[in-house]
């Protein structure tokens, strides 16, 4: 039997990477086989089950469920739990995606053991290397043996930090390829909001609405600053009333320093984590997004979305560069400008960046089969 492609999803963005490149793989002539092993990093299992039938993923073949915990001990129970996995089936090459801990995890357990590893999304850079996932990032790619990027700018990354250009293969991005894939399917948010019991009334805004999402421990571990964050989304809300996701993290932090009464019902709408149809149906008709998420920056783009990211940088300039991204980090004066200009016609409407174009998928497919079959250099 020929070895599989082990392909490893750990968290919520990685499910919306994977779920294309498992269809392009299948699809070719002859397929080739695929093992999909979910290391459990992300342990709530009814949003990922969720998920998973959202995207038409099919359910992993191993679980490692690992769960939650530290940096550090999240990593090393990945690394643990992974390498029997990997002993027992033997696959040609190990794909992972995004740069979450499973990611680098996984990346290292493989690469130590003499596997392939194949990196889809690689050579983003925040450069600042005091998030996790630029950590993640930057070590993954430098012992990825295939490299798979979204935009132009991450080959130059790539080149800078010593990365060979034979490595590095221009794709496009494949969270796009979901998006397309999903655009018909998006639920209703009016539907979203009645399943929790918010007024769907609250869309009817002149305005419209926007959401929010926000998870960085950048944002939401220290008491001050997420109080900070809020009153600037309380004036947001007062002309542009507010879909708010929480994240299980922000909602305990918001628990814990007893900040949920700024929260107005009356003009957010707070809602638990949403599946990928649920805040696909959000964003597409909102006015606004206002998120700290990467991927969000590329579905708003995608959507011709304006988008303001409470971040000081970004891994994905392109959307600043050519698309509804703009960066305003936690800057009161710099969000409530720009929601106004938003709310006034003049929001960032960008364009379609090259190569997203629902097809990166078939592309990585066919390059990591002839990849394959020359051997895997």
């Amino acid at each position: 039997m020929t070895a599989p492609v082990m392909c490893v999803v750990g968290a919520r963005p990685n499910f919306m990477k994977m779920a294309p490149l498992l269809r392009a793989l299948a699809a070719l002539d002859p397929p080739l086989p695929t093992l999909l092993l979910h290391t459990g990093q992300h342990y709530d299992q009814d949003m990922s089950h969720q998920l998973f039938d959202d995207l038409g993923l099919p359910r992993p073949e191993v679980n490692l469920e690992v769960g939650s915990g530290s940096h550090a001990v999240q990593t090393a129970e990945v690394m643990r739990r992974f390498e029997p996995a990997l002993d027992a089936h033997r696959p040609a090459c190990v794909v992972v995606v995004g740069d979450v801990n499973s990611t680098l995890a996984c990346t290292l357990v493989a690469v130590k053991k003499g596997v392939p590893v194949v990196h889809v999304e690689a050579g983003l850079r925040s450069f600042d290397r005091g998030m996790p996932e630029e950590i993640n990032r930057v070590l993954t790619d430098q012992v990825a043996q295939r490299l798979y990027t979204t935009e132009r700018s991450a080959a130059d990354n790539l080149q800078r930090e010593g990365v060979p250009a034979a490595r590095i293969c221009f794709a496009g991005n494949v969270m796009i390829d979901s998006l397309r894939a999903s655009r018909a399917l998006a639920r209703s948010p009016s539907d979203t909001l009645r399943a929790h019991g918010a007024d769907p009334a609250l869309l009817g805004h002149a305005a419209g609405w926007g959401v929010v999402t926000m998870h960085r421990p950048s944002n939401v571990d220290d008491p001050a600053t997420l109080a900070a964050l809020l009153g600037v989304l309380a004036e947001v809300a007062e002309r542009l009333p507010l879909v708010f996701a929480l994240h299980p993290r922000t909602r305990a932090n918001l628990e814990r320093f007893g900040l949920m009464g700024r929260l107005d019902p009356r003009r957010m709408a707070l809602l638990p984590p949403q599946g990928y149809l649920e805040m696909l149906g959000l964003m597409a008709g909102a006015a606004l997004v206002l998120t700290d998420s990467g991927g969000l920056q590329e579905e708003t783009t995608a959507l011709g979305v304006p988008c303001l990211t409470l971040r000081e940088n970004t891994e994905r300039p392109i959307t600043v560069e050519q698309g509804t991204n703009t960066l305003v980090g936690r800057d009161r004066q710099a969000i409530l400008h720009h929601a106004a200009e938003t709310l006034a016609g003049r929001g960032k409407r960008g364009r379609l960046p090259e190569l997203w174009d629902g097809q990166a998928a078939g592309r990585i497919a066919a390059d990591l089969a002839q990849w394959l079959a020359a051997g895997a250099p």
